[in-house]
């Protein structure tokens, strides 16, 4: 009886132990398989941020990287590690700057407020500047529109918990409190502090870490110029992303602390350059340490191909102010060596060299920026786009395919030229008396000689309306459609005259035929050059030739030549004007024929000077500028070249540069039409 009393109180214990295990089975189940997510995000904190993205390269036309990425160490803040009270972000902060400073390590300080010899604080930018309007505004300060620089100061100190610091190491720490708040420091935007820092200081930060907490090291790209003095203007470079620019284009998910182009192709080809940020979750475990996972790649933005030949752009950029130094016997010597060069393909309109000098090394652009800005040569104007210059005799061109579309002559007529153009109570003079000695003059002769009573004839028949339209149909006097900013120009006549509150004489048609009164950019003339040299079809001028994937090199978008329009000038009418041209390099005993007869190829050429006044040590002085249109070779034109120099008396100077041009190009054509090398970058 007890024997059978054991054995059943044994199966029931059995059973219950069963029963309980398979309980905590059941619930263990569904803590780990059912529940799992729940419980697991109730242990670990996690946020994701995003994974800079490197750019896209820039290539000249033949594959040669203008624009690389490097990689560099930059010290950035991680919002779910950085502490949240006042009080200890300020200890960090100065402990922080002061280990900068101590290791005369720069780190972003962008506080529109500085402190003044005395010790004072003083408002670094106009106070009327977007920044401090932005710095007073409900958005931060909430002072008001008056509110001084010690006022700004003061309630820096109050809202950011510094009142126990000296106002110098105060001023730094609202600085880089300051630029967090303004740029959303949070878990997934994270702050950077200083960019470029070094593996030394790296070390020391992590080696505090408990005193340094959420500061940590991210490896970022950064730009790279292999020749940084190689078209400077052309390529731009990036900076922080602007207010305009970020309001315009947050909604394509650009951050505050993005990078953006800032100008050249850098901007223009932003859309294509920027690539895609990646993204990484960063989760903290209730002990506090924290695992990152990687949940999508950055993507490298697009290849951007440009029309430019970056060995024809350094060799202008070389041999450009040694020229003008030499032959130096032709140029106002005051005037600092100056102007524009540029190279393109006439059938397609491609831009093959581009050339503003002075220019300058961008990779120092940021340091050099104040030195630049002040330097009375302007280096970092592109004179090249956005320089305007009167035309000169160059416009004659026009002129002359005006007269004849229009039937006010044919080839064999011709104008009398004694020197002096006598027109209502006027006269007007032609300087090149001393070759015709009161001859009869043809279209083509007043083009070799560039005389200028029959260019006062032409205008007087012709008057402005259809010179312009004939102006405006070559490209002069309007944008060519660039990437890049460009000017307008002037296209003188009554309505713009009127506008400067000036009154428009009839003398002013016979003056605009020689070019006065007109300012053109050297891209216009490019353009005016190679509509001319190909018989009349005007084509979109561009620095963009292809957009490429990275890596793959896979073509996303190619830029074929745009045409913009048709002149509608006889071919016969051009052949009279591009003969001209041809015998106006040929002339013996004239600088066209020194430089140009030797060449492997014919060229064509049109020279022009313009006077201006320019103050010159205090005092207004008329200096002239040399212009000087060619393309070549003459019987199938390919490439033109227009050189603009400031202070040349005449477009000698200039004419060396384009005989080294069409000496490289036609020497090395063959080199330029293979295909790209293995290895070569795309």
């Amino acid at each position: 009886m007890n024997l059978q009393k054991l054995n059943a109180r044994t199966g029931a214990l059995i059973g219950l132990v069963v029963a309980v295990l398979f309980t905590f089975a059941i619930a263990l189940v569904k803590v780990q398989l059912v529940d799992g997510k729940k419980y697991a995000s109730g242990a670990v904190s996690s946020s994701t941020a995003p994974i800079p993205a490197a750019r896209g390269v820039i290539l000249d036309r033949s594959g040669v990287p203008l624009v690389t990425n490097n990689t560099s160490l930059s010290m950035i803040f991680e919002a779910p590690f950085f502490p949240a009270e006042k009080e200890e972000r300020a200890a960090l902060l100065a402990s922080l700057i002061a280990l900068f400073e101590e290791n005369k390590a720069e780190w972003i300080d962008q506080l529109p407020i500085g402190l003044n010899k005395k010790g004072e604080p003083e408002f670094l930018k106009d106070p009327e500047d977007r920044d401090l309007v932005q710095l007073r505004g409900k958005e931060f300060l909430n002072l008001n529109p008056y509110a001084t620089a010690a006022d700004c100061m003061q309630k820096l100190i109050e809202i950011y918990a510094l009142e126990e610091y000296d106002l110098p190491t105060a001023r730094k720490i609202a600085s880089v409190r300051y630029n967090m708040q303004r740029l959303y420091f949070n878990t997934g935007n994270p702050y950077t502090f200083a960019k470029n820092i070094t593996e030394q200081l790296k070390s020391k930060v992590r080696e505090n870490s408990a005193i340094y907490q959420g500061v940590t090291t991210e490896v970022v790209p950064v730009r790279s110029f292999p020749y940084p003095s190689v078209a400077p203007h052309i390529l731009g470079r990036v900076g922080a992303i602007s207010k305009n620019d970020y309001d315009a284009h947050k909604a394509d998910g650009y951050q505050l602390n993005d990078e953006y182009g800032s100008f050249g192709i850098e901007r223009a080809a932003e859309s294509y350059l920027r690539g895609k940020a990646g993204k990484k979750l960063v989760e903290i475990d209730a002990q506090g340490a924290a695992t990152v996972t990687v949940e999508e790649p950055a993507q490298q933005g697009d290849t951007v191909v440009l029309t430019i030949d970056k060995d024809l752009e350094a060799l202008i950029q070389k041999v450009f102010p040694v020229h003008m130094q030499e032959l130096s016997s032709y140029r106002h010597t005051e005037v600092p060596i100056a102007g524009a060069v540029v190279v393109m393909n006439v059938k397609t309109f491609e831009i093959l060299a581009c050339v503003s000098y002075p220019g300058f090394d961008i990779t120092r652009y940021a340091a050099d920026l104040s030195d630049l800005s002040k330097d009375p040569t302007a280096p970092l104007w592109n004179r090249a786009l956005q320089g305007t210059y009167e035309p000169g005799s160059t416009i004659k061109l026009s002129v002359a395919l005006a007269a004849l579309q229009e039937n006010k002559i044919v080839e064999s007529s011709t104008v009398h030229c004694s020197g002096i153009y006598p027109y209502l109570d006027q006269q007007f003079h032609c300087p090149q008396v001393y070759l015709h000695r009161g001859v009869n003059v043809n279209v083509i002769r007043a083009l070799v000689d560039s005389c200028n009573t029959f260019f006062y004839e032409m205008g007087r028949r012709l008057t402005y309306k259809d010179m312009n339209a004939y102006r405006l149909a070559m490209g002069l006097g309007q944008k060519t459609g660039v990437e890049l900013p460009e000017e307008v120009g002037v296209m003188d006549s009554p309505e713009y005259r009127a506008k400067l509150g000036q009154q428009w004489y009839a003398g002013n048609n016979i003056q605009t035929a020689i070019g006065q009164g007109n300012l053109f950019t050297p891209i216009q003339m490019a353009v005016y050059c190679a509509t001319v040299a190909n018989g009349g079809q005007r084509r979109r001028a561009h620095f963009i030739q292809s957009i490429r994937k990275a890596g793959t090199g896979e073509l996303v978008k190619t830029f074929a030549p745009e045409l913009l329009g048709s002149t509608g000038v006889d071919k016969a009418n051009y052949e009279i004007v591009r003969r001209a041209m041809r015998q106006m390099a040929e002339s013996r005993n004239s600088a066209t024929y020194r430089n140009f007869h030797d060449l492997p190829v014919q060229v064509a050429c049109k020279t022009g000077t313009s006077q201006l006044y320019r103050t010159i040590n205090g005092k207004s002085t008329k200096i002239n500028n040399g212009i000087f249109l060619s393309f070549a070779p003459y019987d199938n034109p390919e490439i033109c070249v227009v050189a603009v120099g400031e202070g040349c008396t005449a477009a000698a100077p200039l004419m060396p540069t384009a005989r080294d041009v069409y000496q490289y190009y036609f020497g090395s054509l063959t080199q330029m039409e293979k295909p790209q090398a293995e290895g070569v970058l795309l």
